[in-house]
């Protein structure tokens, strides 16, 4: 099957049923996707597939119809940018493990709302599950890239 990853197009013999982090991270090398619960219960897996933020542990690889952009090519998006660069700046990451899939989660959030509130901030991340409990600086960053993306705009 031909998958249309980070702006190529892959040609993967894969079973249908393998879960698109499997073949983002085993076949196709891009480990920056991470494995967390397989259950779609902890957002580590976050990727965007057509751009909506999507739990890849749970989709199968034959589902897969739209584009699939991974942390690896996100900085090269506007809204990617700000935020790994306000997730720089605030200090967010400590083990770092949820931070890929916090950061697609909270650029999806940009792109939908460019002028998030708090609870906004909440509601769209509480899905995406941080051991080290950085929540405070997660919203704190989503927040510092919705005025630098609002700046970069104005």
């Amino acid at each position: 099957m031909d998958l249309q990853i980070n702006g190529q197009t892959h040609s993967v013999e894969v079973p249908d049923d393998m879960p698109l982090l499997w073949v983002l991270r085993d076949v196709l090398n891009l480990t920056g996707t991470k494995y967390g619960c397989g259950v779609a219960a902890c957002g580590a897996c976050t990727v965007w597939i057509d751009g909506i933020a999507t739990r890849s542990c749970q989709v199968p690889a034959a589902d897969v119809t739209g584009p699939v952009t991974t942390i690896e090519a996100l900085g090269d998006t506007p809204v990617g940018a700000a935020v790994q660069a306000a997730w720089i700046d605030k200090q967010v990451a400590q083990c770092g493990y949820c931070q890929s899939g916090q950061i697609m989660q909270a650029a999806d959030l940009l792109t939908a709302n460019p002028t998030p509130t708090d609870q906004d901030i909440d509601d769209a991340m509480g899905g995406n599950l941080c051991r080290c409990g950085t929540y405070v600086r997660i919203r704190a960053a989503i927040h510092a890239a919705a005025k630098t993306l609002s700046e970069d705009k104005g």
